[in-house]
């Protein structure tokens, strides 16, 4: 490999062009290209090379490390990469076994193999999904949002079609009774003719328009609701009795004179405390409830309280399904609630968004929340509604994580917990291996130290090879290269003094050198 004139390899800037090449042209084409033209295919193929590479020379690591990373960051399943380093293992192996003198770069390659593979490679991989996490998290944010302004649009939509079921209730009741003093007049004695017609002629166009704002009305509600009962001055009395009469421990407080109240502002109070009995009712079972009404000339004030449901109390036996609106399955059971009545997350807390939307529309404000252990929702109803009607409240509900969301936080978790085990794992496995395979090695290449102090120097190499070891040690101990005897036609070959790598012998060698087939010499080499 060459270097340019910034001293950066040629070879790496060539796989550059490759890649920048092969991404150009799968962009370009508008389709994926064959497989070898892939950036990141050739990236795994890069990394083998340059880690059999930092085998000859360690600065080699530096860019096997590199091109690791890039493989892990860039697409692409972890198969390829399993499969390549399968093969090295394999082609290290077949090696050692034709050529035994390699074992002792087998701790290098392990090292190689972990540090400068799979730990950036995994690196790399935690990146990728790690971006992936963060764009599905952005994700779930919009989907979040988009799904908390549908479910808020649907409950003002159903609250504005009360309000306007509540109008067809007044004005149908007022527009009768202008059609019943239309006939009444129609039939007074002494009435002019011509008013007689103009008489009826009110009551007709009094009673088509009670049946026209019916069908209004009839088309704003949902086939699943049934026409609300008009509420009166004393509805929310008799709401309260009612909930009693069933088993709520409920109090009702009254402060002011009610006749002062608009009847759009009344309507708004009993729709405050029907949402919140029915929600004490359904979430915080046993618990007591207290209702206070304060009327003054210019608003009314609603609140409504109560405390922690009792442990293990439910829904009492005869308790009207009115005041437990809901599938069954959201009833109590007898756990506690997680906030007392307060509208569990699987209904979307559509009930008080809609209660909000009512409260607003007659320019009033709600609040609510979990107070001492209990819950509170409380209302203030101005009398005459201001010119501009208050803003629409933001909504913070949270919301289930999309299945995108959940699948990339699992893959993230996934992979950062195998980037912790399987490098540790993986060089462990392959030093016990590699130690394995040397011990076996070693003991296939020991020389008994008595045979060694037998062998004398003149000796014919015939006599000698009857207590030779099968193989050579690959170990060499420092200083063991005799150059000068190399040149005199001089061969040495190396045992090993033992096999046990817990032995302070281990590592040490016994050199016999031969001339022309006798022993010239022999030593006991130690690092």
């Amino acid at each position: 490999m060459t270097f340019g004139s910034a001293g950066r390899p040629t070879g790496l800037r060539n796989l550059s062009l490759v890649n920048s090449f092969s991404l150009v042209k799968r962009t370009a084409g508008g389709r994926p290209g064959l497989r070898w033209a892939d950036p990141g295919g050739l990236l795994v193929p890069a990394t083998a090379a340059f880690g059999a590479l930092s085998l000859v020379g360690w600065w080699w690591g530096l860019p096997t490390a590199i091109a690791a990373f890039a493989a892990g960051r860039g697409p692409g399943r972890g198969r390829t990469v399993v499969l390549f380093l399968a093969g090295a293992l394999a082609a290290g192996a077949a090696a050692v076994v034709l050529v035994p003198s390699l074992l002792t770069l087998a701790t290098q390659f392990v090292a190689v193999t972990v540090l400068a593979v799979l730990v950036p490679w995994f690196v790399g991989r935690f990146s990728r999904q790690y971006r992936e996490l963060v764009r599905a998290g952005w994700e779930r944010a919009e989907q979040m949002e988009r799904e908390r302004q549908l479910v808020a649009e649907q409950a003002r939509l159903l609250e504005r079609a009360r309000i306007a079921q509540d109008m067809h209730d007044v004005l149908g009741h007022d527009l009768s009774l202008i059609a019943l003093s239309a006939g009444a007049l129609k039939l007074a004695p002494g009435l002019h003719e011509r008013h007689r017609r103009a008489a009826q002629d009110i009551r007709g166009r009094a009673a088509a328009a009670v049946e026209r704002l019916g069908e209004v009305v009839g088309v704003l509600r949902e086939e699943s609701e049934s026409p609300p009962r008009a509420p009166g001055d004393s509805d929310i009395a008799r709401l309260v009795a009612d909930a009693a009469a069933s088993g709520l421990p409920v109090g009702l407080s009254v402060d002011g004179d009610a006749s002062v109240l608009p009847p759009t502002v009344g309507r708004a109070a009993h729709r405050v405390v029907q949402e919140s009995l029915t929600n004490a009712a359904k979430h915080a079972a046993g618990a007591s409830v207290s209702v206070e009404l304060s009327h003054t000339v210019t608003e009314t004030r609603v609140a409504v309280r109560n405390g922690a449901p009792a442990a293990g109390a439910g829904v009492r036996p005869g308790q009207p399904a009115a005041h437990l609106s809901g599938p069954p399955s959201a009833r109590p059971s007898g756990s506690p609630a997680r906030h007392p009545s307060a509208p569990p997350p699987g209904n979307g807390g559509r009930g008080l968004i809609g209660l909000d939307e009512r409260v607003r529309l007659v320019g009033g404000s709600l609040d609510h929340g979990p107070r001492d252990g209990g819950f509170t929702v409380s209302a203030r109803l101005p009398h005459r509604a201001p010119a501009q009607l208050p803003p629409l409240p933001a909504e913070h509900r949270e919301s289930p994580a999309p299945p995108g969301y959940r699948r990339a936080r699992r893959r993230v978790r996934r992979t950062l917990l195998t980037a912790l085990t399987v490098p540790l794992a993986a060089g462990a496995v392959l030093l016990a291996v590699v130690g394995t395979w040397e011990t076996v090695a070693a003991s296939r290449s020991v020389l008994d130290p008595g045979d060694y102090a037998r062998l004398r120097v003149g000796q014919d190499r015939s006599e000698i090879e009857k207590v030779l070891p099968d193989r050579q040690s690959a170990a060499r101990p420092t200083g063991a290269a005799p150059e000068e005897r190399q040149e005199q036609g001089v061969t040495c070959e190396f045992y090993a003094m033992t096999a046990d790598r817990f032995d302070d012998r281990s590592g040490d060698a016994y050199r016999l050198c031969f001339r022309d087939g006798r022993l010239v010499s022999r030593d006991a080499l130690t690092p």
